[in-house]
């Protein structure tokens, strides 16, 4: 095994596509050479429990044609319609073969129920069955585990599930290898009880992936100890003083995280911007599961914050509101406002020629302090001198 097939293969890699089809369709060979073979092998040997086993393998035929459509949408990239990607296609073929599961199992349930029913007149089985379950027992063990290894690889919860029912074919031929030996041992009813376990099987595995991929299609999030860690790597990152909120959804093989960090209010919107990008960074690099994270950047961990910022007014209108505190002083070169704690902090930016006299500035702060009692808006003002090269 050469070193790429010993690591994961990332969803952009072009080798996935071809990984995928390849598996699927030696899939696909298998169980069409099984399906003809337990069902014509059922009929002649007359055992119930071999032509369950047989829609079992037919049912994996469909499955896998489902497989092969949502492996050639789902490598699609994103577009205008579809802005995550086509991942979810997976998750879709994944429902439905959950679906086809339950009703198969169902069906050979029941057919297999009211043949017991007339226990008198079911024929002997032919000892031709117990061979071609053995033989079916071992190749979807095979089977299985060559599926299983490639959906491991490419991270595909679609080629997992289709793998585990390859298993679930592989415990079904030793119900029917063993519901037939019985049977040839004199236990009639054998055959036919062995063909409601494996209806049982089918039906329960079909419930498990449908489940799953119900769970995707709603939303749900990763698991407990997942999120954790990515809490944990977004809050180690520097600058970033706590974590406001996280919430973390799947598509398919990939999982989806949007964020709110804490960071100083006082810092500006560049720093932020920076180390919301770290942050985001971070967690990609750490969590190879995660495609996307989108972080959102508070200035506050308080979840009035931003009902009180959509209380206050705009800038233009804070620029009004300020101008009256600014009487008798120069026009300020730059303002910049901090919604903090329900209203605003003010820091002023003045030519440098006003700091010249030391005088100035403090009448000026005195001034502006007065201004500021029982302010409806502002909550402090900040002077200070914009020095650049000359």
């Amino acid at each position: 095994m050469n070193k790429q097939d010993q690591t994961n293969i990332s969803y952009d890699d072009p080798i996935r596509h071809s990984l995928a089809n390849r598996s699927t369709w030696a899939s696909v060979a298998i169980n069409t050479l099984l399906t003809t073979a337990q069902i014509a092998a059922g009929f002649l040997a007359h055992s119930q429990s071999l032509i369950a086993d047989g829609m079992h393998s037919l049912s994996d035929l469909v499955c896998d044609f489902l497989v092969l459509t949502a492996s050639h949408h789902s490598k699609n990239p994103a577009d205008e319609g579809h802005p995550y990607g086509h991942g979810r296609v997976e998750t879709a073929a994944s429902f439905v073969l959950g679906a086809i599961l339950v009703a198969t199992g169902g069906a050979i349930m029941v057919t297999a129920a009211i043949k017991l029913q007339n226990l008198e007149n079911l024929p002997s089985v032919a000892p031709l069955a117990l061979w071609v379950a053995l033989i079916a027992l071992v190749t979807k063990e095979l089977l299985f585990r060559y599926m299983l290894g490639v959906g491991e690889r490419l991270r595909s919860p679609m080629l997992i599930a289709n793998a585990w029912h390859a298993r679930s074919d592989a415990a079904s031929s030793l119900v029917v290898a063993v519901g037939v030996g019985a049977n040839l041992l004199g236990f009639i009813y054998a055959d036919s009880v062995a063909a409601i376990l494996v209806g049982f099987m089918i039906v329960r595995m079909g419930i498990v992936f449908a489940w799953d991929a119900f769970q995707e299609l709603i939303d749900a999030g990763l698991s407990i100890e997942e999120v954790d860690s990515i809490r944990q790597t977004l809050i180690d990152t520097p600058g970033v003083e706590s974590l406001h909120e996280l919430r973390t959804r799947r598509m398919a093989h990939r999982a989806l995280v949007d964020a709110h960090i804490l960071v100083n209010p006082r810092i500006s919107v560049s720093e932020g911007h920076s180390i919301a990008e770290r942050a985001r960074g971070r967690v990609l690099q750490s969590h190879q599961t995660v495609s996307d994270v989108l972080v959102h950047v508070d200035p506050e961990d308080d979840i009035d914050h931003d009902s009180n910022t959509q209380r206050m007014p705009g800038r233009e209108s804070l620029l009004t509101h300020l101008s009256p505190l600014l009487h008798d002083l120069p026009e300020p070169l730059r303002v910049v406002f901090h919604y903090i704690g329900g209203k605003v902090e003010v820091e002023v930016f003045l030519p440098h020629d006003f700091f010249e006299h030391g005088t100035a500035l403090v009448e000026a702060e005195a001034m502006v302090a007065e201004r500021l009692i029982d302010n409806q808006y502002f909550s402090a003002v900040s002077l200070n001198c914009l020095v650049r090269p000359k």
